[in-house]
């Protein structure tokens, strides 16, 4: 029978959203591997639809953990402590990648930024950081702040950081059969 190795079974197995950093820097050399793992991402009709922003200026970073802050809601509060975030941008995508997505009536490039974001977060935990993919921010704060032309989009934020808690979380995830079928629905 085959089998899952056992490094990727225990990359997927520890990865996790962590909502808190230690103020260990990240290596440059790490920084530049994790966007490498996201640079080969696959995507529809390779349109690479994507840019990604790095940020790691101290200042910067601050004020982009606002955007993703809600005191209403209580959340994110924990983006400060990430020494470095990736802001992913969507691009357009090539000729054959829309007509698909226009086609198919599924906007692939949205597919395709998820696919990107897991490579970063799995790449991240292979090197000893924590992740956490985030989609609540202001969108429009974040264009201002990093410069972002009008006509592209800031999809996604991933903080980045050496998390201050060593302990793996219990998955709670739905049972097998609720989420799998065969040949049929």
């Amino acid at each position: 029978m085959t089998s899952l190795s056992e490094n990727f079974n225990t990359l997927i197995s520890t990865r996790q959203s962590d909502r808190g950093y230690t103020n260990q820097p990240i290596e440059k050399e790490k920084i530049e591997k994790i966007i490498e793992s996201a640079r080969i991402a696959p995507s529809a009709c390779n349109a690479q639809p994507w840019k990604f922003i790095v940020v790691d200026d101290e200042g910067i970073k601050n004020k982009l953990a606002d955007t993703t802050s809600s005191r209403i809601l209580g959340m994110n509060h924990f983006t400060k402590q990430a020494p470095a975030h990736i802001v992913i941008v969507m691009e357009s995508a090539n000729l054959n990648s829309n007509f698909g997505s226009l086609v198919k009536r599924k906007h692939f490039p949205l597919i395709d930024i998820g696919v990107a974001a897991t490579h970063i977060s799995l790449a991240a935990t292979s090197l000893g950081l924590g992740s956490c993919i985030i989609g609540w921010f202001d969108e429009k704060a974040v264009k201002k702040l990093l410069n972002i032309p009008k006509s592209k989009r800031p999809m996604l934020i991933i903080t980045l950081g050496y998390p201050s808690k060593s302990e793996i979380r219990e998955k709670r995830r739905k049972e097998i059969g609720q989420v799998v079928s065969y040949n049929q629905y």
